[in-house]
């Protein structure tokens, strides 16, 4: 239950009754005074209730951490979770002893885990927000790890005078790969396919 209607003698008491169904806090919630009563003749006659609306209030971020704590445990991991916010995006750095599950085979696991996320913190707002995961500096790892692939794969590229596919990428992981060669004369990036299997190409340049 997210949100309720209900009454009391007064707003206060309204409110606290409503906060009391919801299981919230006065700070999770949005209160909207439908009708504040009316105290009848000595309390008795012409008594109308306090009448208010309230709404939880879900922060998607928190929503994230839940479910991440949710999935983590249910694969045996006891993760702890730092939260980055700056603005509608959050990085959600993930620690723990067995935390090497949670990345995967070339972070795949990550990323589908990323990609969840991303899912559950827009179902709870309104506005589009973006969510990164990393594990003990996993991204930057990667990033550097693809960044040495595009300049090795560029050069094969150049060699062979043929194009080169890679595997197919998340976003971010093809936008290294771009970054990486962008400033390259002899090659030239672009990529292919429809996601989740989209990927890059390396070709070089016609002279």
């Amino acid at each position: 239950m997210r949100e309720v209607t209900a009454t009391g003698p007064s707003v206060e008491e309204a409110v606290e009754s409503a906060l009391a169904q919801l299981n919230i806090s006065r700070e999770q919630a949005e209160i909207e005074v439908k009708d504040e009563g009316k105290k009848g003749f000595f309390g008795l006659f012409g008594t109308r209730p306090a009448t208010v609306f309230v709404k939880k209030i879900n922060n998607p971020f928190d929503e994230v951490k839940k479910y991440l704590i949710s999935v983590s445990n249910m694969m045996g991991i006891d993760v702890e979770i730092d939260i980055k916010v700056d603005g509608r995006h959050a990085e959600f750095q993930l620690a723990g002893e067995k935390i090497a599950l949670l990345i995967g085979k070339r972070g795949q696991t990550l990323n589908s885990l990323q990609h969840l996320a991303g899912l559950v913190a827009n179902r709870y707002s309104e506005q589009f927000l973006t969510v990164v995961l990393d594990a003990e500096n996993y991204r930057e790892r990667r990033r550097q790890t693809l960044a040495s692939l595009a300049e090795r794969l560029a050069e094969k590229a150049v060699r062979t005078n043929r194009k080169v596919s890679l595997e197919p990428m998340p976003s971010y992981e093809r936008k290294v790969i771009h970054s990486a060669l962008v400033r390259s004369k002899k090659v030239e990036t672009f990529s292919e396919g429809s996601e989740p299997n989209r990927y890059i190409v390396i070709e070089p340049k016609r002279k």
